[in-house]
């Protein structure tokens, strides 16, 4: 038997199994798959799986077209549509559909991130990101509330871009400045001050550092 039967032999999990990474690599892979993207702070076995076997995880996304952003210093990573004009890539990735408030939300979050460069872990008021939303306002106010409250319910349980550290309080995940990419952001925040009335309600540090 050559090595690397033998190696195929004692990775296999069940019999018939053809897999060639490691239980924890491959439970690694799968959070990845699965979304929205793999924390080394909550998932610390899954981390340390991640990256002793990168460059094999790396090969097992690009077979089915996608890439891994990786982030060694927040200890995230998350994967995305490959990237090239070298040919079509297909779309293997579940898109998520946002509400305004949703989209409106995930930007003020993402400026709390950018605001405080440097910080081990960035807390934000539930009442403080309403707040500054409340320019958006429409409708009754009991009707409005609640659209909030839903906005920030998919922040923590379906995005998983804030995580609840006290009464009103959430922890933002530095993986909210990986969500919408430069040139998005600069699109969105300016429709968004038109709808607004031209106030600054969503700012990104980095377009005020250029301007």
């Amino acid at each position: 038997m050559n090595e690397q039967a033998a190696e195929s032999e004692a990775l296999g999990l069940w019999t018939g199994d053809r897999g060639r990474l490691h239980e924890q690599s491959r439970r690694a892979l799968l959070e990845l798959l699965k979304g929205p993207y793999l924390s080394g702070r909550q998932r610390p076995q899954l981390w340390a799986a991640l990256v002793a076997d990168e460059a094999a995880i790396r090969s097992r996304l690009h077979d089915v077209f996608l890439e891994l952003v990786l982030d060694p210093v927040d200890e995230f990573a998350f994967t995305r549509k490959v990237r090239t004009t070298e040919l079509d890539v297909p779309s293997p990735l579940r898109t998520e559909t946002l509400t305004f408030l949703d989209t409106a939300m995930l930007l003020v979050l993402r400026q709390q991130v950018l605001a405080a460069p440097g910080e081990a872990r960035v807390i934000v008021g539930q009442e403080e990101v309403y707040e500054r939303l409340d320019v958006y306002r429409t409708g009754d106010a009991s009707s409005y509330l609640r659209n909030l409250n839903g906005a920030w319910g998919r922040m923590m349980n379906k995005l998983r871009v804030i995580h609840a550290a006290g009464e009103g309080r959430a922890e933002i995940s530095p993986v909210v400045k990986f969500l919408l990419d430069h040139d998005h952001v600069v699109a969105l925040t300016a429709e968004y001050r038109r709808i607004a009335g031209a106030e600054p309600a969503v700012t990104d540090p980095a377009d005020e550092e250029e301007s």
